[in-house]
């Protein structure tokens, strides 16, 4: 099966042994950010710094002038990716061997939510997620659709790998999170991450809803949960519980469909952006109103507009199934590994994680981190896709 690893900018650049010791891995091709959120990262063997903070959302390149007079636009890095830090990285990797395709973080953006509020998803309550951008607002769809094409097609790149390309919600890694004191469930989750923003009520009202009296119906139902409550039910039969079926129904059709046509607003930009034979692939999850990184999308639909998927498999290999069953030729299933064993990763169970992941339908594998793993890490990667 090929493999791939993700890797930032920064633990390639100024490291000169890291393209060959990333090729080492057994890996043919490397996933390198391209665009990206803000995070703070360990390079535990990189010879001039062992932690990055990169403060902010940013793309890890210089952006073109298509941005001019237009005000959202993507932010340049700060000295943690300075200058073409991804350009400059990609031609290492490439020089060792390795096939880049870019990876490009899209609707999770905490500076875009700073710097226009507007953007962000509003939930019943009138709270702001400024991680998440709403993706029903037409003016945040043709930002996104622009910097996918942007992001993705860049010099070398032979592929592009898309996260975030849907809706995020309540459920976010944010700065020193303190949101867990109540369990909300997937119900509760669901109704967390519904945006009232004006885009979205005008959204409802097309759909026949009147947004006040569905938010009041979402406060009213989240209310028990609050009390301590838990919900009952799991999946989508304990959101049309907590909601009722009409509503929870309609609220679905209503964002698969602003997902759905973002999706292929975006891919098509990237295609028409890209040279011939570029793959596109989403990060995806097989239920459609799951929310995140990973966002939910209808796996026929997607596979008929995308050339495959990017799939987690953290917690079991079963998301796999949805996307495999679909039969479309040539389609890429990866089922992506965290690999890293201090964030919870597991690479002593990658060889065998890996032929299950076949056996449920994937074709090719990705790893997460190469960059964040430690040597002990590395070296059971390497092992384990040696015996593949």
């Amino acid at each position: 099966m090929k493999a791939s690893a993700f890797v930032y900018p920064w633990d390639v650049n100024g490291d000169p042994e890291a393209p060959a010791r990333i090729a080492a891995l057994g890996v043919a091709q490397v996933t390198l950010a391209a665009a990206y959120h803000s995070t703070r990262a360990l390079t535990p063997r990189h010879p001039r710094h062992r932690i990055v903070t990169a403060e902010h959302a940013a793309v890890l390149y210089p952006a073109d002038d298509r941005w001019e007079g237009r005000e959202l636009r993507p932010c340049p890095a700060g000295d943690w990716a300075p200058g073409d830090a991804f350009g400059e990285a990609a031609t290492a990797l490439a020089e060792a061997g390795l096939e880049v395709h870019t990876w490009v973080v899209l609707a999770h953006n905490s500076r875009l939510g700073a710097e226009h509020p507007g953007t962000s998803v509003v939930n019943a309550y009138g709270d702001r997620y400024p991680w998440a951008p709403c993706i029903a607002q037409p003016a945040t769809r043709a930002y996104l659709t622009d910097l996918a094409a942007e992001a993705a097609v860049r010099p070398g790149a032979r592929g592009t790998e898309l996260e975030s390309l849907g809706w995020y919600g309540l459920e976010h890694l944010h700065a020193h999170d303190k949101t867990g004191g109540v369990g909300l469930g997937e119900a509760g989750q669901y109704l967390m991450a519904l945006c009232f923003c004006p885009s979205c009520r005008e959204g409802y009202g097309r759909h026949g809803l009147d947004p006040d009296e569905l938010a009041a119906a979402v406060r009213a139902a989240l209310e028990p949960v609050w009390q301590g409550v838990a919900p009952s039910g799991g999946g989508w039969p304990g959101i049309e519980k907590l909601l009722g079926e009409s509503l929870a129904h309609t609220t679905r059709a209503y964002r698969d469909e602003t997902a759905r046509t973002l999706q292929e607003q975006a891919v098509a930009a990237v295609r028409a952006a890209a040279p011939g034979g570029f793959q596109v692939l989403l990060h995806a999850d097989p239920v459609s109103y799951h929310v995140g990184a990973n966002p939910g999308v209808d796996p026929a639909h997607i596979l008929s507009v995308a050339d495959g998927v990017v799939v987690p498999c953290a917690g079991g290999t079963g998301t796999l199934t949805p996307f495999a069953r679909q039969d479309r030729e040539g389609a890429v299933v990866a089922a992506n590994f965290p690999v890293v064993a201090g964030m919870g990763g597991s690479p002593g169970t990658l060889a065998a994680d890996a032929a299950e992941a076949r056996r449920q339908g994937a074709t090719e594998l990705r790893l997460y981190h190469a960059g964040l793993a430690s040597d002990d890490d590395l070296g059971t990667v390497r092992s384990a896709l040696a015996g593949l």
